[in-house]
């Protein structure tokens, strides 16, 4: 209930503290000193008149001072709250800058694993090339030695038919050689059954 009490009251007094600043507070004010100084004319004693007059003004003065005072009050503690909140916000902001910090410094070790992979990718490239050079290398060993093989297929081929050749060539000269020796004996035959008588 005391916290209902304290929040009119302060209510009362920034409310009336935004009237006693405002036009129509002077408005206000000039016509009642306007009213209060004309009153003599109408048979009302001076001295009374300004005796009422300094009262309220010094009763407004003191209520309005405290008033003042009041509102100073809850300015005070709101701009203590916004100082705690702007704290807040800066060990906020500092936290952040950390996280800021922290997350760059995770880019750029990214950035150095991105680095080393990619070098790690050229250096795969280089060995699949080498691979490859390797590969067309043996591809092309093969085909000497399927190569190799076909000429050595045909030498011998080329071989057992000049082997083969040269068995009838020499089975054709042992033939002629024999009906050489034939011819030759028949002849010498008679020679040597002449050359008996």
């Amino acid at each position: 209930m005391e916290d209902d009490l304290n929040k009119k009251v302060a209510h009362f007094a920034l409310s009336f503290t935004k009237w006693v600043g405002s036009p129509a507070s002077i408005i206000a004010h000039s016509c009642f000193f306007f009213t209060c100084l004309i009153l003599p004319f109408f048979g009302f004693s001076f001295d009374r008149i300004l005796l009422f007059l300094t009262t309220i003004v010094s009763l407004e003065a003191i209520y309005l001072a405290i008033l003042i005072q009041l509102t100073i009050n809850r300015n005070t503690e709101n701009l203590e709250k916004v100082e705690q909140n702007l704290g807040e916000i800066k060990i906020d902001m500092d936290e952040i800058q950390e996280d800021v910090g922290e997350i760059q410094e995770d880019v750029d070790e990214i950035q150095k694993d991105v680095d080393e992979i990619q070098e790690d990718v050229d250096e795969i490239q280089e060995d699949v090339d080498e691979i490859q050079k390797d590969v067309d290398e043996i591809q092309e060993d093969v085909d000497e030695i399927e190569e190799g093989e076909q000429s050595e297929e045909q030498r011998d081929t080329e071989t057992k038919e000049m082997i083969v050749r040269i068995e009838d060539a020499l089975k054709s000269l042992v033939n002629d050689i024999e009906k050489l020796k034939q011819e030759n004996t028949k002849k010498t035959k008679p020679r040597t059954k002449s050359l008996k008588k």
